[in-house]
């Protein structure tokens, strides 16, 4: 709701940043200036900020995939893992767990 309701102040297009920079010549933030932001929000919110980074929130919908579908294949090419194995290890899942369902599940 946070993202929609920026989006339509800041009359953005599809074709746009989400988060354009002040710097004259850079169209969009830095990753610095990201994980800046984001630690911020993390403080606002009074919780720890070294529990916090901004991969464990690119790792978020993946593993809420895995957790709604339980479907590693699914998660493994949207991730563009070539091994299962890379994927549970993102996913930080029991290899035994991931493999039974990985084997129940026919392609």
């Amino acid at each position: 709701e946070s993202i929609l309701a920026w989006v339509k102040k800041a009359e953005l297009k599809a074709s746009d940043y989400l988060f354009k920079s002040r710097i004259h010549g850079a169209e969009h933030i830095s990753t610095r200036q990201y994980n800046r932001i984001f630690h911020g929000w993390i403080e606002k919110l009074g919780l720890d900020t070294s529990l916090y980074s901004t991969h464990s929130l690119r790792r978020t919908k993946p593993y809420l995939i895995y957790k709604k579908t339980k479907n590693l294949r699914v998660v493994q090419l949207l991730l563009g893992h070539k091994k299962l194995e890379s994927t549970v290890c993102y996913l930080g899942i029991e290899v035994d767990d991931a493999l039974e369902i990985s084997e129940s599940i026919e392609i």
